[in-house]
This record gives structure tokens, C-alpha cells and sequence, in this order.
């Protein structure tokens, strides 16, 4: 009966077909649209390329150089139980830089994030100027960041810290704010209904949903921030990034294979144990 039924439906759809033409009709409308948004972007694409004068001849004739480069960097040598001991002494520096700094971003931004949200602040200008500036914060990327706390506080990983701080208040600043209000109003209502206050409906209302949520963010941006502290170690502001500069500019291509090689296994185990704490304050499994 269920082959029938099935046999059914499927010699039907020529029937339904013809008594619902609109439904079944081509939108030419929509796919013009689509056609046209794509060859909008090839076009834009190509002219790009043609402005940039990208030199794709060097990019083939420097294929065979790259190959010198990774055979110069084989096998992966630190030089010395002594420079391998300055070299984890830098990872560490760089590890501190994305914690502190992640941190540090997270507690300044949290009571900011208040402010610029709108199922918090009542008071509109005020919300608008804050989300104004955490824009400008946010703006500055943590490279230019890193340039400037060099150039203010000189070099070293305090010149990081301060770089991944400022970038991370921005960043956090929008999150937080966004998921206060994707939170959900019931539970703010139901603490008002009981007599509580506007404050005390965002205390036990809002926060108990937003918690697991900007805890899984900061963790996320810790282990995005030990690859940025690497790079901005590169302009003075100590940790790894530092000595790969060293080495790179002194052509000691084995050692800089081991720097990177700390760096991935690092920034692996980093994404690894973070994923597996993220999981554990959503309160689901992670995924093997």
C-alpha cells in the first residue's frame, strides 16, 4: 500500500505541476540576479588582477627558490640545548602575552559591553557612542597596535600584552554586547514579574545565559591570540615572533624550521585543550 501511495505521488507530479504552474514556473528574475552577481564578481576579480599587475611569472620562476628554502630548513636543528632553552623561554613569553592580553581585553570589555547593549542601556546616545568607539578599538588591527605600545612603552612582551588588550577590547566589546541582546527576555521578565529591578533582572536574568557563552569566546580568542602574539613578537614586542625574526634575518634556516615547528605543535595543543574546555562550559561533548 505504501509502494502505492509512493507510486502515487510520483505519477502526480506532472498533475500538480499543471495546477500549480506558478509554484513550478522558472523565477528568470532570481537567476539573473544570481548570473549577474557572479560575473559582477569574476569581473571585479579580474580587474584586480589587471590594476595589481600581479607578477604571476615570478610567482612560477620562484616555485623552484621555495623548494631551496624548505630543503635548507631540513631537518629542523635549535643549534644547541642552550638556545633551545631561550627559545621555550620565548614561547612561554608568548603564551603570557595571549593570556594576559586576552584577559585583560575580556575584564575591560565586559562592564563596557553593557553600555553598548541595547537590551541593557536605556539610554540611547549613550549606547550608540560606545558601540562608536569600541568601532574605532576594534578598527586599529593589533599589528598597528603593537607598533604603537613599542613605540610608547619600548620593547618587549608589555609592548604585546598592551597590543593584544586593545585589539581584544574591541572585539569582546562587540561580541559581549551582541550576545546580551540575542539573550533570551523570558527569564529577565520573570524576575521583574517577581518585583526585581531592571539591574536585577540583567543580574538573574541575562547573565546565567550569556556566561557559558562569552566564557567559550574568550577562550577562543586566547588560542587565536598565540598565533597574533607570534606575529607581533616579530616588531619588537618580545616572545617567539622575536627570535624567528632574529633568525630569519641571519639565514639560519634550520633553526627557523624549529621555531615553527614549536609553533604549530604549541597552537595545536592550545586549539586541543581549549575545544575540549569550550565543549565542557557549553555542556556538550566535543567531537574527537
Amino acid at each position: 500500500m505504501n509502494t502505492a501511495r509512493r507510486t502515487l505521488s510520483f505519477g502526480d507530479e506532472a498533475g500538480i505541476a499543471a495546477r500549480f504552474p506558478e509554484q513550478f514556473r522558472p523565477d528568470w528574475i532570481k537567476r539573473a540576479k544570481l548570473v549577474g552577481g557572479l560575473t559582477l564578481a569574476a569581473a571585479v576579480f579580474v580587474f584586480g588582477l589587471i590594476r595589481l599587475e600581479i607578477p604571476f611569472d615570478r610567482l612560477f620562476s620562484g616555485t623552484g627558490r621555495l623548494i631551496e628554502f624548505l630543503g635548507l630548513m631540513l631537518p629542523p636543528d635549535p643549534g644547541s640545548w642552550q638556545l633551545a632553552q631561550v627559545y621555550l623561554q620565548a614561547m612561554g613569553e608568548t603564551l603570557a602575552i595571549a593570556l594576559l592580553g586576552t584577559l585583560g581585553g575580556a575584564l575591560l570589555a565586559f562592564p563596557i559591553s553593557f553600555l553598548a547593549a541595547r537590551n541593557v542601556l536605556r539610554i540611547r546616545p549613550l549606547q550608540l557612542l560606545t558601540r562608536r568607539l569600541l568601532d574605532m578599538v576594534r578598527g586599529v588591527d593589533t599589528l598597528i597596535w603593537a607598533l604603537i605600545w613599542v613605540g610608547v612603552v619600548g620593547l618587549g612582551p608589555f609592548a604585546g600584552i598592551l597590543a593584544v588588550m586593545c585589539s581584544d577590547l574591541g572585539n569582546f566589546g562587540k561580541l559581549f554586547s551582541e550576545a546580551f541582546e540575542a539573550a533570551d527576555d523570558k527569564p529577565s521578565e520573570g524576575v521583574k514579574a517577581t518585583g526585581g529591578s531592571h539591574l536585577h533582572s540583567v543580574r538573574f536574568g541575562m547573565l546565567p545565559q550569556v556566561v557559558p557563552i562569552l566564557a567559550s569566546q574568550v577562550l577562543y580568542f586566547f588560542e587565536s591570540n598565540t598565533r597574533s602574539a607570534t606575529i607581533i613578537g616579530i616588531v619588537g614586542a618580545g616572545g617567539i615572533g622575536l627570535q624567528l625574526a632574529e633568525q630569519i634575518r641571519v639565514l639560519e634556516w634550520q633553526k627557523v624550521s624549529f621555531l615553527i615547528l614549536m609553533i604549530l605543535v604549541t597552537v595545536a595543543a592550545i586549539d586541543w585543550i581549549s575545544s575540549k574546555l569550550r565543549f565542557a562550559i557549553i555542556g556538550r561533548k566535543a567531537v574527537a
